[in-house]
Formats: C-alpha cells, sequence, structure tokens
C-alpha cells in the first residue's frame, strides 16, 4: 500500500469533483491534483490509464494511500442526451431545491444545518452552481441563495470553486 499525499482525478466544471476539492480545503489536506478533461479527445476518463485508475470511468477519483474512491454524475447527462439536457437539468434542480427550500425552513442557521458546516453544504455550492449552468431561476429559494451566499465567504470554498481550477478554460476564469 503506498503512503503519502493523497492525488485528487478532478474536471474543473464537475460538481462532485468540488465537492471533494471543498471538504479537503476544509480539512486543510495538502493533496496533488491531477486534471481528467471530460470532453477533450471524446473524454480522457476513457483512456486506457484513467480506467485502470478508475474502471467506472468518471470523476473525482481520490487516491488515498494507494486506496482509490471515485463517483460522480455526467453519465446521466449523456444518457438525457444533448438537447434534452438544459430542459431534464432545470427541472430537476427545481424538484430537488422545491424540497430542500421546505427542509431549510427548519434546519438552516447560518448553513443549512445550524451555524457549522455539514455535508450538506458541500453538496448545496456546487448543486447552485449546476443551477446557475443551467439557468435555474433562484429567486424562488431565498434560503439556499442566503446559505450559498454565505458558503461562498469561506475561504474552503473559493480555493475549491470551479473558476479557480487549473483545468478552467481562461474565459471561465474568476
Amino acid at each position: 500500500m503506498q503512503v503519502g499525499k493523497p492525488i485528487l482525478y478532478s474536471y474543473f466544471r464537475s460538481s462532485c469533483s468540488w465537492r471533494v476539492r471543498i471538504a479537503l480545503a476544509l480539512k486543510n489536506m495538502d493533496y496533488e491534483m491531477i486534471t481528467i478533461n471530460l470532453t477533450k479527445d471524446g473524454g480522457q476518463q476513457f483512456s486506457e490509464e484513467f480506467q485502470a485508475l478508475n474502471p467506472m470511468k468518471q470523476v473525482p477519483a481520490l487516491k488515498i494511500d494507494g486506496i482509490t474512491i471515485g463517483q460522480s454524475n455526467l453519465s446521466v447527462l449523456k444518457q438525457v442526451g444533448q438537447e434534452n439536457q438544459l430542459t431534464w437539468a432545470q427541472q430537476a434542480i427545481s424538484s430537488g431545491f422545491n424540497a430542500l427550500e421546505q427542509i431549510l425552513q427548519s434546519t438552516a442557521g447560518k448553513y443549512c444545518v445550524g451555524d457549522e458546516v455539514s455535508m450538506a453544504d458541500l453538496c448545496l455550492a456546487p448543486q447552485v452552481a449546476n443551477a446557475d449552468r443551467f439557468k435555474v431561476d433562484l429567486t424562488p429559494y431565498p434560503t439556499i441563495s442566503r446559505i450559498n451566499k454565505s458558503l461562498l465567504a469561506l475561504e474552503a470554498f473559493q480555493v475549491s470553486h470551479p473558476c479557480r481550477q487549473p483545468d478552467t478554460p481562461p474565459e471561465l476564469r474568476a
């Protein structure tokens, strides 16, 4: 078993990768990042080298102490098809946000669950970014918007943000 600095295989726009980057930043964990471009050359996640690391062919993949952990959601967008992605994403995000906005009425403090950052917050900020990307109107979600604003003020969320990653295209950088 190899012990050393964790390696994160990531793509700047992957909301799942962002969650991992936030967690690593909150824990002040030093790690190496290897970018896997999900769109270049038909998707670098399909290369033989990456498949040997993660047979699921998805990012993020986090290698710690010789063990690789993977998870992602890009495959759903591919199944929906390019022509249906915007409509599907808007409906899925709005449906989830409608429920979450109600739940947050009884759980929220400064963040999703009280005044300490929780796993719910690590999921919320990337999903709000997805909502922005897919042009979801956030006006009906004032609590979600308020919490997201608080989260984005935290250093861990700023340094891990997709617009600040080494593989972020120049036109999408902060």
